[in-house]
């Protein structure tokens, strides 16, 4: 127990302890009922309509109900866990818990949000693809490539910003 107390009084202890603080509490309240039906779904459909559109720049004349994105080729169902908001989550409870101005923090929340939508808004539209042009390859696209390069991505995105934009002061 002295070596955890000893271990949180440390700088990266103070991370790694608000870190998991913030996201496990981030991630009961997203898988809180409520929160569920009127955030997560919602925002699971607006997912399934930003990728109708960009597949639609394509011509591929798709459509969404609820949260099944369909064309006359292909459909899938996009559920909580292919919204991007594990990775988002991940993303944002390392901003929050990082040692930086919240001008930087709320900046950093901001550009990543945004760069993670679109990064899994290029997921759902490639394992639309997968699915309508190899079938066969979905699931392990989906399940091993793009579920691990989004939380990739998320983890990447962190650093950038740790280095690029939270740290940018101590290198002067």
């Amino acid at each position: 127990m002295h070596a955890i107390r000893a271990f949180l009084a440390t700088p990266a202890g103070r991370f790694v302890g608000i870190y998991s603080l913030v996201l496990s509490v981030s991630f009961l309240v997203l898988a809180s009922k409520p929160v569920n039906d009127r955030i997560v779904n919602p925002y699971t459909t607006m997912v399934a309509h930003e990728a109708r559109l960009v597949l639609n720049l394509f011509g591929e004349g798709a459509t969404v109900s609820k949260q099944v994105l369909s064309s006359p080729r292909f459909s899938v169902a996009i559920f909580n866990g292919c919204n991007g908001l594990e990775a988002i989550l991940v993303f944002v409870c390392g901003v929050v818990a990082f040692p930086a101005p919240w001008r930087r923090k709320l900046t950093g929340i901001l550009l990543g949000f945004l760069a993670i939508q679109v990064f899994n808004v290029v997921r759902v539209v490639s394992l639309f693809y997968v699915g309508a042009l190899r079938p066969q390859w979905f699931s392990v696209s989906h399940v091993f490539v793009w579920q691990s390069l989004v939380i990739l991505f998320g983890v990447v995105l962190w650093l950038v910003w740790v280095h690029r934009y939270a740290l940018a002061d101590t290198r002067r």
